[in-house]
């Protein structure tokens, strides 16, 4: 359990801050301020500014009442101001200063023109970034974010998606470096493939392996007591069963699981009602894994964007969504389910939910960065900006919304997992 909550805080945090990472580099690239960049969520612990390294000297002259400030720039030149006025008392005194960096507590708040505070915060989940001016604030400001010309806000803003997307490439790469189950038809040259199996990737809706229990990603280990070589063998085998019940032995998390199933006439087949696909343990040398790893992510991000059309087109004229909906209890639960079957799933499931952050977060809606941008296209085709106040107000109440369906499915994800949850907590406890 404790261990289930540590993998699941280190996942969520890793995307989190990945996503951060891109608005954070990108402000700073296009010139935009940037006043605090946070690991974690505030309350902030303590907070370190770097400054850049300058020398400058002082030099007050009695005579004039005048100041001169020389100043050692980045590129090693060297600037001076003079300043007159009748304020400055003190007499030939020269300062020196190259402070590189400095400590700030918790309650501390930057000031305009200081740099960044980098601040490690009490929550240890994921982190974020205060961007000048991206609230509003004044547009003639060229460090402001609302200062910049629109492509380069919506660069911003699409920052974060783009990084979880590398950031799914990146884990998939590495997973595939070492070995990740997948398919075994198809396999480029160079793979080499490992435990193979018989896997069930779809169960259809009121067939006889569905009525039996029977889930997608069940590994099937063998049939009224014999071992299937392959898909083809097992199809022959129901294929002369037709009307009569089989005794299947499957693995599920690790467990074996044997249940009773009737074999019946499909549409165009005879079987259980079932998908199957044959797969194994896969790993690729590096080059090989970089782009298995790259194609991949585009295959996810096909399949998710159809997945989510057919939901909001079932929302829309009110037919059943087909699919079951996770929150943070179920994605929790599901990471320990990851974690029990070897790092690789683990990989494998931090990369589908780093993809999935992404396209979400791209999604015309309001409080994420696909509504931002979509304000930014307004500004674009109206050529003036919708009023700040009458945005901040659409963001909050589409954050309000999101809130209550994170609650909504949270509560699902409860019901549904409740069980398992009490387990784990009398099992640490030791109930």
């Amino acid at each position: 359990m404790i261990i289930t909550i540590i993998i699941f805080a280190v996942i969520l945090s890793l995307l989190v801050f990945v996503h951060e990472l891109g608005h954070f580099v990108t402000a700073r690239k296009f010139g935009v301020g940037v006043e605090e960049f946070g690991f974690g969520l505030p309350p902030r612990i303590i907070g370190l500014q770097i400054f850049r390294k300058k020398k400058m000297a002082r030099i007050i002259t009695e005579e004039k009442k005048t100041e001169i400030s020389i100043s050692e720039m980045d590129d090693g030149t060297i600037e001076a101001k003079e300043i007159t006025s009748d304020e400055i008392k003190e007499v030939d005194k020269v300062v020196v200063i190259d402070k590189k960096w400095r400590w700030v507590g918790g309650k501390y708040k930057s000031v305009d023109g200081e740099p960044v505070i980098y601040s490690l915060n009490w929550i240890p989940i994921g982190g974020f970034v205060k961007i000048k001016g991206e609230e509003g604030g004044d547009g003639a400001d060229p460090t402001s974010f609302v200062g910049k010309p629109i492509w380069k806000r919506c660069i911003i803003l699409a920052a974060g998606v783009i990084m979880n997307v590398l950031l799914c490439m990146v884990l998939l790469s590495i997973g595939f470096g070492i070995g990740m189950p997948a398919s075994v038809d198809g396999q480029p040259k160079g793979a080499i493939v490992t435990n193979g199996k018989i896997q069930i990737i779809e169960v259809l809706d009121s067939s006889s392996a569905k009525l039996a229990g029977l889930k997608a990603g069940d590994v099937i280990a063998s049939v009224d007591g014999r071992s299937i070589a392959s898909v083809n063998n097992l199809r022959n085998y129901f294929a002369n069963k037709e009307g009569q019940t089989v005794n299947i032995s499957i693995i599920r998390q690790g467990q074996e699981i044997k249940s009773n199933v009737k074999v019946e006439k499909q549409k165009d087949y005879v079987g259980i009602g079932v998908g199957l696909a044959e797969t194994a343990t896969v790993r690729y040398p590096w080059y090989l894994a970089i782009w298995m790893g790259i194609k991949t992510t585009c295959i996810w991000i096909r399949a998710i964007v159809v997945a989510f059309v057919s939901i909001i087109r079932n929302l829309i004229i009110r037919a059943p969504i087909g699919v079951e909906l996770a929150g943070p209890v179920g994605i929790a639960v599901m990471t320990g389910q990851a974690a029990k079957m070897g790092i690789a799933y683990v990989l494998q499931f931090a990369a589908l939910l780093s993809i999935n952050l992404a396209i979400i977060n791209i999604l015309p809606f309001p409080a994420l960065d696909g509504g931002r941008i979509l304000f930014l296209v307004i500004e674009k085709v109206r050529r003036r900006a919708v009023k700040q106040e009458l945005e901040n107000l659409v963001h909050n109440i589409g954050f309000i919304l999101l809130m209550i369906l994170v609650l909504a499915v949270t509560y699902k994800d409860v019901v549904r997992y409740g069980g398992q949850i009490l387990g784990a907590l009398k099992k640490v406890i030791g109930a």
